[in-house]
């Protein structure tokens, strides 16, 4: 195994923990529009949060794509027609998430509350059904020697893929709601804190569940005990910090915490595939290894240069974006802030 190998591998799920960690919160915000906003003066305040950076998060899970297409292309092949239909789904809420921004501010304003539903369906399906995804996929999926992926239903849609969907739809609407209270001002920032208040009780529940699941379901704590143990208590310390700083008015503490938790995640996840890709349910010989899955040395050489000239720019300018959009967006002007 290269050095250039586990470092793809790596930006693989660097990729995914900032998809995760912000365009997280853009499903929160999408899926509070119908469940925390009480008049369209306040919908139209909560979509103005995330109307100027909502576009740019996704590129993140764009070039995930583009990287795991180009380094590791049996992965992606295998990925990619294994879960057709989940990501089919996942694509169709992205789109209507997109379109709606656009079109519930230009249609009249009886007509608003379609779109605000397609936002809240699209914020909704894109969390869940990637949790899906990536719950089962730990679990080990019917790969056979040719590295073609023949699943059924019940291979897809199980006790703890199911759990997993709904624990990070879950931990997305508790980072949507801190950054709701973080960028908000009026009614609608305090219903967030309210709120986030009473759902991390809930969540605490889930993640026992998905931890006792990990343990039983996966291999993990079998093949990287220290690391399964790390990033799981982690995952527990930072939803703790988080509520913490709910409750003592701690904005930005609880905004960044609970992004972390996704990070952990992440981590927890590729660390514990190490150093497969994907896991055979079928037999052990046929799973995808980081070894095999690979593109040519010279390939992920001639990536690792790009990627390094392009890098810096391309943080310097979403650190940009979030610099020249910090204010809070205010009750009274949330309808000057269409997007």
């Amino acid at each position: 195994m290269s050095t250039l190998q586990v470092l793809w591998f790596v930006l693989i799920g660097v990729l995914f923990s900032g998809f995760f960690f912000l365009e997280g919160f853009d499903f929160g915000v999408g899926m509070s529009i119908q469940t925390l906003a009480h008049n369209e003066k306040e919908k139209d305040q909560l979509v103005a949060t995330i109307g100027p950076v909502w576009d740019g998060n996704e590129v993140w899970l764009i070039t995930a794509g583009g990287a795991m297409f180009a380094s590791y292309p049996f992965w992606y092949s295998t990925l990619f027609s294994g879960y057709y239909l989940i990501l089919f789904i996942i694509l169709a809420g992205l789109i209507i998430r997109g379109v709606s921004f656009e079109f519930r501010s230009k249609v009249p304003e009886g007509q608003k509350q379609l779109w605000n539903w397609a936002l809240s369906l699209g914020s909704l399906l894109v969390p869940f059904f990637f949790g899906i995804m990536f719950i089962s996929l730990i679990q080990g999926m019917p790969i056979d020697a040719s590295g073609d992926m023949r699943a059924r239903f019940g291979d897809y849609f199980n006790l703890f893929s199911l759990v997993g969907g709904v624990a990070l739809t879950l931990m997305s609407y508790l980072h949507g709601l801190n950054y709701i209270a973080l960028k908000t001002t009026g009614p609608v920032r305090q219903r967030a804190k309210n709120y986030a208040k009473f759902l991390y009780g809930i969540f605490y529940v889930g993640l026992l569940a998905f931890a006792a699941l990990l343990y039983f379901k996966t291999d993990f704590f079998a093949r990287h005990l220290t690391t399964s143990v790390i990033f799981v208590l982690l995952i527990v310390v930072l939803t703790l910090c988080a509520n913490i700083a709910v409750f003592k008015g701690h904005e930005l503490g609880a905004f960044l915490a609970s992004g972390g938790t996704f990070i952990a995640l992440v981590a927890l996840l590729f660390t514990g595939l190490f150093p497969r890709v994907m896991i055979s349910s079928v037999n052990a010989k046929y799973d995808l290894l980081i070894t095999t899955a690979s593109s040519s040395p010279y390939t992920l050489k001639i990536m690792t240069y790009i990627a390094l000239s392009f890098l810096p720019f391309v943080l310097a300018y979403i650190a940009w974006t979030y610099y020249i959009f910090r204010k809070r967006i205010k009750h009274t002007s949330a309808l000057e802030n269409k997007y």
